[in-house]
């Protein structure tokens, strides 16, 4: 919760009674002034103390504000001209008497600090995204480059035509997970919100898969409860997609893949575990991250994103996601959502 402002601290009420103490401070030293010199047989006229006193103070007054106020905003135009230029580094201090200086130093530093950090990541999303892909057009080109070749056995012919269109479909989800990320970040996309079975499209987000874990000969324990639930169907059905194929995929031959949905407390909870390896602590903050692998060979089949997507969808529903470790080993995945009575 916002504290609320003392409003005796806002420099136009500052400004206004520091005027006040100024003319009451003339009316008070000439009359004094005029007092004193009465006294001693000299006699000179109010309104010429006036004039010496309103000089002397205004002038003092003005020196004042010129270091107080001025010289500070002198400071933060020159370093907003920085930032125009480019420079997101830029770092302004201020030990201003007035309260709103202060806070406009804090807002500009805090401005600027957020534009340095997502210049960075543009910097990073670029870098990454021509090099996720780098790789699979150069694969593309070298296996492409071998058949023009005409020298290789129909069998050879026929892997190199399944390496193509491995890193093509590869390509294709890379454009398509950038393009939906875009979307949900520039909130370009407004789906409708309907009622569906939840259990359903977990369901049928396995049946999608079928090609993918039966060539692993992976074997499934599901138990779903029946859940009713309203929320963006499309969207969600790409978090059960990414969890499940990284559980395929992840997940040694031959092995096991454990869900649940349980409703409990308002709320949804899925998990899916697997019986591959575990996350490294240090990994489990960072992979909800676009572009972040905790294979850092890039040996595995992905681009860092889908994680990112399942983050950002699940958010929307206002629900959270995390990674941990199942007591039996193996690597868990974990999504609570709200559920709407």
């Amino acid at each position: 919760m916002k504290k609320r402002r003392n409003k005796f601290l806002d420099i136009r009420v500052q400004f206004f009674f520091i005027c006040m103490a100024g003319f009451i401070g003339v009316a008070l030293l000439a009359a004094l002034a005029a007092w004193g010199l009465e006294h001693l047989g000299v006699n000179v006229p109010m309104f010429v103390w006036l004039l010496i006193f309103t000089l002397l103070l205004g002038s003092a007054t003005a020196a004042g504000f010129s270091i107080a106020f001025f010289a500070p905003i002198s400071r933060l135009s020159r370093a907003m001209k920085e930032v125009a230029g480019g420079n997101f580094r830029v770092h302004v201090e201020t030990k201003s008497v007035f309260r709103d200086i202060r806070d406009s130093f804090d807002s500009f530093n805090l401005m600027v600090s957020e534009l340095n950090a997502t210049e960075t990541l543009q910097t990073d999303f670029i870098s990454n995204v021509s090099h996720e892909f780098k790789t699979p057009i150069s694969a593309i080109e070298g296996y492409a480059s071998l058949l023009q070749e005409h020298q290789q056995s129909p069998e050879e012919q026929a892997e190199y035509i399944d390496k193509i269109l491995f890193n093509t479909r590869r390509l294709s989800a890379l454009a398509g997970n950038i393009l939906l990320l875009s979307k949900l970040d520039s909130q370009s996309i407004h789906p409708q919100r309907s009622r569906f079975r939840l259990d359903e499209q977990v369901r049928q987000c396995i049946l999608a898969l079928e090609r993918k874990w039966t060539e692993k000969d992976v074997d499934f324990d599901v138990d779903l409860d029946s859940v009713d639930f309203t929320g963006y169907e499309g969207l969600l059905q790409h978090v059960w997609m990414n969890l499940i194929d990284n559980a395929v995929k992840f997940g040694p031959r031959g092995g096991l893949i454990r869900m649940r949905l349980i409703e409990e407390d308002g709320s949804v909870l899925f998990t899916i575990d697997n019986e591959g390896k575990s996350i490294p602590d240090e990994d489990k903050s960072r992979i909800f991250n676009k572009f972040y692998q905790g294979d850092s060979s890039h040996e595995s089949e992905g681009n860092g994103l889908g994680l990112a997507l399942v983050r950002k969808i699940v958010a929307i529903h206002g629900g959270e996601v995390w990674v941990e470790d199942p007591v039996n080993g193996g690597c868990r995945f974990a999504v609570r959502l709200p559920v709407e009575k």
